[in-house]
């Protein structure tokens, strides 16, 4: 069975590929091709950052304004965080664990009514910024913000339920190696830790596609929000894999770019004297930066191999 798979942005000209579909291809054998086409647009990647940061801009401020009001008052003095003893890390942590627990409450009661106010506005935003990328990306999408919507918030829904468990689960390895009355076991609780920070980032990653798909089905088959998550479930073994594939292998990447950030943020420690504070600061926020354009780079490149799958397993059906 042969398809012909065409590049269907506004500016693609006609061209297109001839695939076979039962041919065995890799979710990421074209990654390279698809991060060249999105370096050929570059107003792709520039909508993806501007929705971005038109939304988080605001609400980074509104969680840096109640961080300060929380330490106006209640001060770090009396929380004991000056006391901590920075030789002795088995005493450190105990200590850590006694700031945590005085201004745990406090935080509680600002995340209950901020994190809505944040996740609202991150589906509004999101949803009318994907809808615009589609629209640039492939001919022929309509503007169907508000199913959109509802797609963003099921998926905001499915990162809380994975963030509370990997929370609950830090929780229980913290108790059990440091909280439980005796030698604090650090080692043990980092190995924990990671593996399950490790574990749980895997998980989000292959659970998420369908959720991260659903939009696509609804531009580009027009049905409804709730369609579109059931033919998620459908897809089909192949394509369903090169989709978790490549859901996996951006997780990883986006796991390279905060180890490269850390690495470019630390690389002038070793110069601190000569260089300055200024110039450390400086170094931090250009890292910070250089992961944030570079994370929501793949985000676009993620959403582009997303559109050729469909095209090589859906398209021609249309």
């Amino acid at each position: 069975m042969v398809n012909v798979v065409a590049d269907a942005g506004p500016d693609a000209g006609g061209k297109g590929m001839v695939q076979t579909v039962d041919s065995p291809v890799r979710g990421t054998q074209l990654l390279v091709e698809h991060i060249g086409e999105v370096l050929r647009k570059p107003w792709l990647v520039a909508i993806e950052l501007g929705w971005r940061w038109l939304v988080g801009l605001p609400i980074l401020w509104l969680f840096w304004h109640e961080f300060n009001r929380i330490l106006a008052a209640y001060p770090l003095d009396a929380s004991g965080f000056n006391n901590i003893d920075s030789q002795n890390p088995w005493v450190a942590v105990v200590q850590l664990g006694g700031v945590y627990a005085y201004y745990a409450p406090h935080v509680a009661d600002v995340l209950r009514w901020l994190l809505p106010v944040a996740a609202l506005a991150w589906i509004l935003a999101a949803a009318l910024g994907r809808n615009l990328i589609l629209m640039r990306m492939e001919r022929g999408v309509g503007f169907r913000p508000l199913a959109l919507m509802v797609l963003q918030a099921g998926l905001i829904a499915l990162f809380a339920l994975v963030f509370w468990g990997w929370y609950l689960s830090v929780g229980w390895a913290a108790s059990t190696h440091i909280g439980n009355g005796g030698d604090p076991d650090l080692v043990g609780y980092a190995m924990w830790a990671i593996f399950l920070s490790l574990g749980f980032f895997s998980a989000w990653a292959l659970m998420s596609w369908t959720l991260a798909v659903a939009p696509l089905l609804v531009l580009l088959e027009g049905c409804s929000a709730l369609s579109a998550v059931a033919r998620s479930l459908r897809l089909g073994k192949r394509f369903a894999s090169k989709l978790a594939e490549i859901n996996l292998v951006m997780g990883i990447v986006k796991i390279a770019l905060v180890v490269l950030a850390m690495v470019f943020s630390a690389a002038p420690l070793p110069f601190a004297d000569a260089l300055g504070t200024a110039t450390l600061h400086a170094a931090v926020f250009a890292s910070m930066i250089f992961f944030i354009v570079a994370s929501d780079f793949f985000q676009v490149v993620r959403l582009k191999a997303f559109v050729a799958f469909w095209h090589k397993f859906r398209g021609a059906a249309r």
